[in-house]
């Protein structure tokens, strides 16, 4: 029996020897390369972190010590120590979730995978924890250093200053990358840390350097270490403006030597107030191919070739993002007012090619979306077009910015979605199914939604030539669907993909969904059912000729992969009653819950977003039966029935 499978909780590590621990620490890697490779997942962050949450479960009690991950990509080590060794459905349906998940164990607290908010976490728990008497108990937030970049890290470290009377250890798991290389003024301050020769000195004889200078020696070494002003005035380089925002400060120290991890972590805990334990880690570490990848260091793999690294299947397409990608560098090659703007992603959202070809025109702030919205509003009013590309769900973080700093300047920024819509195995915190209810809330906002590749092309050239209002182009995960050409396209630019028989039913298909549409237009006529299919191309606002089609349809079925609630199915039925038209809409979308991890296609299942369950819907629709009911028609042809969404049709 493997050391591994033995471990059932963090307790059981306590009896094991130095040698049994270095044992474990193979075996856990050797178990993320092997099951990771299977499934996909965060793999080189967590072959980064092994030692690191040994150590943490060796000297603190999770769960009574509370364990906050920021982000929680790198919690895998954590899982597997607290119970949790089947990973063979790892971010599948049934299966462990990508991030720590409350459901799955009292090990995890925070489930959000959204960076740089740990700290306000372990702020409010050790403050309850204080508050109520648990002054037994530590809270424990293990932080990247990407996670440093953001603006909530600073805010939080600002009010842990402020009240030193808690136990509370900041872990900076410090391996000089978010998804790709850390940036900014701190990443430099760690960087130069990371690179001294004292540093390196210390990497190579950690074990014989801390133990010779025994337990007081120890103490009074780190302690030196700590500086009269603690971390904050380390990264200003201004120990005044610093001077009150003193937090204890431990390090740097080998992320990869058990024995000198045990040792510092247990100084934190005795300290009796916030400490900061700077840990260098390195990304992939153990795995080669891992730590030879110069994009990420295998951040996040799909299936892979355990022993070469290289990626298995799921060859051919072409992504969305590098899509736009190409359209972005032939968007910058013919205008050099053109600006590219990103927090942390610029890999992921597919900045790179631009950055290589205009390496002066690329700002990448850091895991900082608010601020990265803001200075694009000031990029626009000197004169330049900046293009922000985010994750649809990273898009959450900067609405008040986009609403008060681009919309109310009216400023023209373009903002790129990526990963818009249902994403699937990285769970709830990952889906971009807020965006186009969220956006369409700001005055003035334009919002498209492509559904091929030739339409993202032109969209966004159409996006980027607007100059006094905020734009969106929002685009899902995955790969582009083949061409779907429109059969006419109307003066508004509202392109019509589909026509037959009488004027029953108007399906709106937005973006990627104008082709489930279809499939559900191709039922209706075996129904014996009329329709047509249009892409509005441009959601927000809402075109003059979608109006008018629903005019002359009977029912309007709106099918979106963002929340019904307030969605763009809302937003037509609101300015159809606007115009006086009564045709009944009825808005298809996903419900305003948070969704567990699934495939895209199980996710949209659950919603009733089918082409079987939709047709079912709207027969029922036209005929009477369902709400809401679709305006009678005196001439509609035979009208179909079925029992079922995949029964045989009756004629009624």
């Amino acid at each position: 029996m493997s050391l591994l499978a033995s471990i059932t909780g963090p307790r059981d590590l306590d009896a094991l020897t130095p040698a049994q621990l270095e044992q474990l620490a193979q075996e856990v890697r050797d178990f993320l390369i092997e099951n990771v490779a299977r499934t996909g997942g965060h793999l080189g962050p967590n072959l980064g972190v092994v030692e690191l949450t040994i150590a943490l479960h060796r000297v603190f009690d999770s769960p009574n010590d509370p364990f906050v991950f920021d982000t929680g990509h790198q919690s895998y080590v954590h899982k597997l120590l607290t119970g949790r060794q089947d990973f063979s459905g790892l971010r599948s349906r049934g299966g462990l979730a990508g991030y720590p998940q409350r459901s799955e164990s009292v090990h995890d607290v925070v489930e959000s995978s959204h960076a740089s908010s740990s700290l306000s976490w372990a702020d409010g728990i050790s403050r309850a924890l204080n508050r109520t008497g648990r002054t037994d108990r530590h809270v424990v937030a293990v932080v990247g250093d990407g996670a440093l970049t953001g603006g909530m890290t600073w805010e939080a470290l600002n009010n842990i200053s402020d009240d030193n009377e808690r136990n509370l250890v900041i872990v900076v798991n410090d391996n000089g990358r978010s998804y790709a290389p850390t940036i900014g003024g701190m990443a430099r301050y760690l960087n130069r840390v990371r690179t001294t020769e004292g540093y390196e000195n210390l990497r190579r004889g950690s074990d014989s350097f801390f133990r010779k200078l025994g337990p007081a020696g120890r103490a009074v070494y780190r302690g030196v270490r700590g500086g009269t002003h603690g971390f904050l005035s380390r990264f200003s380089n201004n120990a005044a403006l610093y001077s009150n925002l003193d937090i204890k400060y431990l390090g740097p120290i080998d992320g990869h030597d058990l024995p000198v991890l045990e040792e510092t972590l247990r100084l934190a805990k005795a300290y009796g107030a916030p400490v900061i334990v700077h840990v260098i880690t390195e990304k992939g570490q153990g795995y080669e191919p891992a730590r030879n990848d110069e994009a990420d260091q295998f951040h996040a793999v799909g299936k892979i070739d355990p022993v070469t690294g290289e990626p298995l299947g799921g060859g051919g397409g072409t992504a969305w993002t590098d899509v736009f990608s190409d359209a972005l560098v032939e968007a910058g090659e013919q205008r050099d007012d053109i600006i590219a703007v990103t927090a942390a992603m610029l890999r992921p959202t597919g900045l790179q090619p631009f950055a290589q070809r205009f390496p002066d025109r690329v700002y990448d702030v850091g895991i900082a979306e608010q601020h990265a919205v803001a200075s694009a509003a000031g990029l626009a009013f000197g004169g330049l077009h900046p293009v922000v590309a985010i994750y649809a769900t990273f898009m959450n973080r900067a609405f008040d910015q986009v609403m008060m700093d681009v919309a109310l300047h009216r400023a023209g920024v373009t903002f790129v979605l990526d990963r818009s819509g249902v994403t699937g195995p990285d769970g709830p915190s990952h889906h971009g199914v807020w965006d186009l209810a969220m956006l369409q809330l700001v005055p003035g906002i334009r919002i498209a939604a492509p559904r091929d590749e030739a339409r993202l092309r032109e969209e966004f050239a159409e996006a980027i030539a607007i100059d006094d209002a905020p734009t969106v182009v929002r685009f899902p995960k995955g790969n582009v669907a083949a061409e779907q050409p429109a059969i006419e396209r109307l003066d508004d630019g509202v392109d019509v993909l589909w026509r037959h028989g009488e004027q029953d039913v108007l399906l709106v298909g937005i973006g990627p969904m104008t082709r489930l549409a279809i499939e559900v237009a191709e039922r209706l006529r075996a129904q014996g059912i009329g329709a047509t299919v249009i892409d509005p191309r441009w959601v927000v606002p809402v075109q003059p000729s979608v109006v008018s089609l629903a005019a002359a349809h009977r029912l309007v079925i709106t099918i979106e992969d963002g929340i019904r609630v307030g969605g763009v199915g809302t937003r037509v039925r609101q300015v159809l009653r606007e115009a006086g038209v009564d045709t009944a809409v009825d808005e298809l979308g996903l419900p305003d819950e948070f969704l567990n991890h699934a495939t895209r296609e199980q996710i949209l299942d659950d919603a009733g977003l089918s082409a079987a369950k939709i047709a079912h819907d709207v027969v029922a629709q036209v005929l009477g039966t369902r709400i809401p009911v679709a305006r009678p028609s005196a001439d509609t042809g035979a009208i179909w029935t079925v029992g079922a969404p995949d029964g045989e049709p009756q004629e009624r």
